[in-house]
């Protein structure tokens, strides 16, 4: 079913009034005494319902009430209220809603729990928790794991919402951990940490809270480190869970930086480390050395999209737990305990509407020959769309106003209608820069329907990892919600994760995104449950959507977010079955909206979603006449191709330089040191010969030296410069005492070959190379300074007189000057490897690209040469091609005749290009082995099916409303083949009537066209004789009238055997639609030369005889 208005397809929430109910069911003995007590957002009658069909039980339900507190409103669920009347000492029954108290006691207690919230005295105490199965499957499975193997490393891949910090202090617990770290990359989720520890641990566990993280500051549970040392004979219990940001951890002196904190957190051998969000911000260079001074028995890794870390195969497959959104959704669907809530249930469904944004901006895309087949292929890029200019406007301006327009007039958009408005109230936009930003926030002020919406523009200056700027633009966006009832929040990236806007139904992808991982953390901020209050009354969010705009890119993603989560499918694995099936699962509980060929929206299945960027790729070949690069794969082997093959290519006319020589030759891989792959590799000896012959010992040398010059003058700052500053200061002399003679003297040897970006691009890679090779050395020294400094602070203040003073100075200055003597060494011993080490970077780097370069030449020559074959596969198509033709076929529906006239290859050439094969080298007499394969047979397929439909779907020339034909997808050939365009030949047929008034009108006319080429003439003349109203009058019947015309009036010689063929099948239609059974009176012949001889009108008269 197809849709051209989506207001009924986009639901975000349903009324719900939550509320606690209590039951008895009288009839039952063992229940006497006992209260059933539960929630629900339904009618409670219907709740109690569904929960007692399956059985033959009465019940009674003695009352219910709204869950929300008295003072502020806010909702609460009954596991709140359960976790109270624990607290006051009432029984559970275990694994249930039944607690041991009658019903009017209980329902004085819910009374007081809305007014108290629940608080009982000053005592912690944790509230008992049932895990979730899958939470109970990954505690118990890492758990496992942990026993089998010391020190192992385990990850959860677990989307948002799956309960990450309860279901780690339930693996914690289970292996009986007493020391526990966690480290975050995101210190605003230790929110979470601390209320899960205070609701489900509690200090009952032998467990105390640990942190400074300031977003905790004056919590009642959590301690600092001292507070901790000093409550430890005061009931404080011993082990501890400590939460600490990476930050700190990365500014402490024994993880290497430069403050006196956390000195316990290396000293101690911790039993869990738990790294938060792990696939955030730990793949530097300081944070692995910061974790490897971690000494811990486990390593637990959270992650909802550790694309990278499954991808590199970090994990083994039994270390890794998946619970991903499709996991998440079919427990949703599948819950059938009636007895308790479903757990899933406030879990929204995400829905994805992808369009294509060339629909919007149609005028802006050429079509058919227009594009000549440029190696830049055409794909139309969000991020270019909204770039702006130097002075921060649109460089697209008409093209943005028309997308906002589209938005919000056209009814399949999302913000057209009042009903789609009213849905999507508070949305998240996310844009690649944070100049386009500004300037859409600037444009949406002023637009007439957008500027009724609060425009929170959260990009600050673009940088992702600022928690302040992230915090700042948090609460800009809960105040224009909280104070507006409509807004849109512009991001570059913020707010993406660590934060929670419940009230955001959408997000709509105006970037050109391409990490699975960044692409669905951005989705998943729209599925955060949300219970709306809007005047009064509670709706709950149940289903949350993603609009984009570049379905080729998006679906891609859908496809990898579908598989790479899983080993067995990631990185391309798995069978093309294994796959789909996986993309049928994920649809079943993300289903994704599309446009079809109509530009209607329909739900998209598996086959769909996998083969719509293929068919928008399959459009762009078409579009270029087949001169698409799309069409070709592995050209890189041509260039250890043998002779034979060359020979072939070489035949193959280029379409932009038609003399242009191949450009390769059989030295040519070694000349470009390519290896088996047709990478540039080149050899290290090679290198290392290059550079000594560049530099040698006299610029080594010099280096050398001033660089000795710079370590002996190494002094530390008696103010104790900090270790950043000293490390900066240290890397900026190395960088450049290294980069700079190296760089000049490779301008001497290379000249203009030494391009500046390639000059900035080795100082980068060197200084890159100094800060790894400083840090360590720098870091070292840096915490040995700092603890000698600190041992000198305390014995300062136990010192009695000034000698104790100075004698105390004397000794700590004395270690400090031993650790400047071993910084000074061990910078001395790595002095000549970093020196070579750079350059060698050099000339890799130089030579590298100028192999680079000659190699993308001759590909783009050895392109250039097929392309003067595929362009002919249009031709082919026209005259020969149907539904079933495919690459691997290509070669048997073209007579060989013609096929060597139009291509200038033989069809046995082309199965070599096509298929590879075994060919003899001419001079040794060996047999060398082809690979071929040089033509995509997806793409091609896929090409020419969709040819061959436009070939269908442009065969009415009867139509006029049609403002393109087949043949502008059609290029010229190297041959006399060359199309008259349609416009041109309207104009010359008009001119002709205008000459002849009433030409079209006489049954007894005759037209010929002694030199078709693509028969567009003859149809425009059997168009217009076929209009004729004396011919309609002379011949009522359509198909006696088409008989005539074609029998009588029209005749057509055309030079060659595929013109021929190509100029029939247009006029009487590839499968006789227009020609039917007609005698017609069309003849190959060459009519040029023909008419040079003096024999073209012996000819005519013998072939049509009287008719003509």
């Amino acid at each position: 079913m197809s849709f051209t208005d989506i207001s009924k397809l986009v639901n975000t929430s349903h009324p719900a009034l939550p509320q606690i109910y209590a039951y008895t069911t009288p009839e039952i003995a063992r229940h006497n005494g006992w209260t059933k007590i539960g929630y629900t957002e339904q009618n409670v009658d219907t709740r109690l319902k569904q929960q007692m069909h399956t059985a033959d039980v009465e019940y009674k339900l003695e009352w219910h009430g709204n869950a929300t507190y008295e003072d502020t409103g806010e909702t609460f669920h009954d596991t709140d209220f359960h976790g109270y009347l624990r607290k006051l000492d009432i029984v559970s029954k275990p694994g249930t809603e039944w607690f041991e108290i009658e019903p009017s006691p209980a329902h004085q207690r819910f009374y007081e729990f809305r007014e108290n919230h629940g608080i009982v005295g000053d005592a912690l105490a944790p509230v008992e928790y049932r895990l979730r199965d899958e939470q109970e499957r990954a505690s118990e499975k890492t758990a496992d794991y942990a026993h089998l193997h010391e020190r192992g490393e385990f990850l959860w891949n677990a989307k948002p919402r799956f309960g990450k910090t309860l279901t780690s202090y339930d693996f914690c617990k289970r292996i009986g951990a007493q020391k526990i770290l966690i480290v975050t990359n995101r210190p605003a989720i230790a929110n979470s940490w601390y209320d899960d520890y205070v609701k489900f641990v509690g200090s009952e566990s032998g467990l105390a809270f640990i942190s400074s993280i300031s977003t905790l500051q004056g919590r009642p549970y959590c301690l600092s480190r001292e507070q901790y040392r000093e409550g430890l004979n005061n009931g404080v219990p011993k082990g501890f869970i400590e939460f600490v940001s990476l930050q700190d951890l990365k500014g402490a002196i024994d993880f290497g930086g430069k403050y006196d904190k956390l000195a316990h957190v290396a000293e101690l051998e911790w039993d869990v480390l738990i790294i938060d969000e792990a696939h955030e911000g730990v793949d530097t260079f300081k944070t692995d050395v910061a974790f490897d001074h971690i000494k811990r028995k486990f390593t637990l890794h959270l992650s909802g999209t550790p694309f990278k870390a499954i991808a590199n195969e970090k994990f083994p497959e039994d270390a890794i737990f998946n619970w991903t959104y499709a996991d998440e959704q079919k427990a949703k669907k599948d819950w059938d305990n009636p007895e308790l809530p479903n757990p899933y249930a406030e879990l929204p469904r995400l829905n994805m509407f992808t369009y294509q944004m060339s629909d919007i901006v149609a005028g802006k895309i050429k079509r058919g020959m227009d594009i000549d087949g440029e190696n830049v292929e055409y794909a139309f890029d969000l991020n270019e769309f909204f770039a702006t200019n130097e002075n921060g406007y649109f460089l697209h301006n008409d093209d943005v106003n028309r997308f906002l327009d589209a938005l919000t007039t056209q009814k399949k958009f999302p913000f057209s209608t009042s009903e789609l408005k009213d849905e999507l109230r508070h949305t998240l936009w996310m844009l690649n820069r944070v100049d386009s930003a500004k300037a859409l926030a600037k444009k949406l002020k002023q637009h007439p329907v957008f500027k009724d919406y609060e425009i929170v523009l959260a990009a600050g200056d673009g940088k992702l990892d600022d928690d302040e700027v992230s915090a700042q633009a948090f609460d800009k966006v809960r105040k224009a919600i909280a104070e507006h009832g409509y807004t849109i929040t512009l991001s570059v990236g913020q707010l993406t994760t660590g934060v929670t806007i419940p009230e955001w139904t959408a997000v709509l992808m105006l970037s050109n995104m391409k990490s699975p991982a960044l692409y669905m953390q951005a989705a998943f901020r729209a599925q955060n449950p949300c219970l709306f209050n809007r005047d009064g009354k509670f709706l709950r969010k149940e289903n949350s959507y993603v609009f984009d705009f570049d379905p080729a890119r998006t679906l891609t993603i859908f496809e990898e977010f579908s598989n790479d989560l899983y080993t067995d499918t990631a990185s391309g694995g798995g069978t093309a079955d294994d796959r789909k099936q996986r993309v049928r699962t994920l649809l079943n509980f993300f289903p994704v909206i599309g446009e079809d060929e109509n530009g209607e929206m329909i739900e998209l299945d598996a086959e769909r979603v996998l083969s719509i960027p293929r068919k928008i790729r399959s459009r762009e070949v078409v579009r270029r006449g087949f001169m698409s690069d799309f069409l070709f794969q592995n050209i890189s082997n041509i260039f250890r191709a043998p002779a034979e093959v060359l020979d072939v290519l070489q035949k193959l006319e280029p379409y932009k330089a038609p003399s242009k020589e191949l450009g390769v030759h059989e030295d040519t891989a070694d000349k470009l040191d390519l290896n088996e792959n047709g990478e540039v590799e080149i050899p290290q000896e090679q290198v290392i010969g290059l550079a000594n012959g560049i530099f040698g010992e006299k610029v080594y040398s010099s280096i050398a030296d001033e660089l000795d010059d710079v370590i002996d003058t190494i002094t530390v700052d008696e103010d104790g410069d900090s270790g950043d500053v000293f490390l900066d200061n240290l890397q900026s002399i190395f960088s450049d005492s290294i980069a700079k003679p190296l760089v000049e003297a490779a301008n001497e040897k290379y000249g203009d070959e030494f391009r500046s970006s390639q000059q900035k691009k080795v100082e980068r890679r060197i200084k890159a190379d100094v800060d790894i090779r400083l840090h360590r050395e720098v870091g070292n020294f840096t915490i040995e300074r700092n603890r000698i400094e600190k041992e000198r602070a305390s014995q300062l203040d136990l010192a009695q007189t000034q000698e104790e003073a100075d004698e105390i100075n004397r000794a700590q200055d004395k270690k400090i000057e031993n650790a400047r003597q071993s910084l000074v060494e061990n910078l001395k011993d790595s002095r000549d490897e970093l020196v070579k080490s750079a350059g060698e970077t050099v000339v890799r780097e130089v030579e590298t690209a100028k192999r680079e370069n000659k190699k993308q030449t001759i590909e783009g020559s050895i392109r250039d040469h097929l392309r003067g074959f595929s362009r002919t596969i249009p031709s082919f198509l026209m005259a020969y091609g149907n539904e079933d033709t495919t690459l691997a076929h290509f070669d048997q529906i073209i007579p060989e005749d013609v096929f060597f006239e139009v291509t200038s290859v033989t069809v046995e050439q082309f199965c070599l290009l096509r298929d590879g094969g075994d060919v003899t080298d001419p001079e040794s007499g060996e047999t060398v082995h082809f690979e071929g394969q040089l033509f995509d047979p997806v793409v091609f397929d896929d090409s020419v099916h969709e040819f061959i439909n436009l070939r269908g779907k442009l065969a009415n020339y009867f139509d006029d409303s049609q403002d393109e034909d087949i043949f502008d997808y059609v290029p010229p050939q190297k041959t006399n083949q060359i199309f008259t365009p349609r416009n041109v030949v309207v104009k010359m047929v008009d001119l002709f009537e205008q000459e002849n008034p009433g030409c079209f009108d006489d049954p007894n006319h005759t037209f010929a066209d002694l030199y078709m080429k693509s028969g567009l003439y003859i149809t425009e003349v059997i168009k217009r004789l076929f209009n004729s109203e004396k011919m309609c009058e002379l011949f009522p019947d359509d198909r006696t009238r088409l008989n005539h015309i074609l029998e009588e009036q029209v005749f057509g010689i055309a030079p060659t055997e595929i013109i021929y063929k190509i100029a029939t099948n247009y006029i009487l239609g590839a499968n006789g639609e227009v020609g039917g059974s007609c005698n017609t009176n069309f003849v190959k012949a060459d009519s040029a030369k023909l008419a040079k001889e003096g024999k073209l009108a012996e000819f005519v008269e013998q072939t049509f005889g009287g008719k003509l």
